[in-house]
């Protein structure tokens, strides 16, 4: 039971895995402050509003901060943006320029093409004029 478990360790998924999860959380906070630090201000420079965390409003007592959502939603965007941009799209590139062309391997002729080819050739070695 445990060698299972220590085989499950040792395959590389689960340590690339735990690489992604914190260059993940590390480049999170990358994108958050190019949104807090640019993105807002553009967007305030147009809306008004540089930072959507203090919209709010309310009903019977309730504080409804819907800014908080609306700023979680754009930093989700801008992330995704930069990760297909930045990161996939040049992968993508490399993997279709280093892939190599699978050439398709040569059909096998049928039986009827491999007698039609022996009859082919025994008939070039026939001596005489041809008919």
């Amino acid at each position: 039971m445990l060698s299972g478990f220590q085989k499950f360790l040792m395959r590389g998924n689960l340590i690339d895995l735990a690489v992604g999860v914190i260059i993940g959380a590390a480049f999170n906070g990358v994108v958050k402050s190019f949104t807090d630090g640019v993105i807002m201000p553009i967007i305030g420079i147009f809306g008004g509003i540089p930072n959507f965390d203090r919209l709010t409003f309310e009903i019977n007592g309730s504080v409804f901060k819907y800014g908080l959502f609306l700023t979680a939603l754009v930093n989700f965007l801008i992330t995704g943006a930069v990760i297909y941009f930045f990161v996939i799209t040049p992968v993508n590139r490399l993997m279709e320029r280093f892939k190599q062309e699978d050439k398709p391997a040569a059909a096998e002729p049928s039986n009827q093409e491999k007698l039609l080819a022996e009859i082919r050739d025994e008939l070039r070695r026939r001596p005489g004029p041809p008919a």
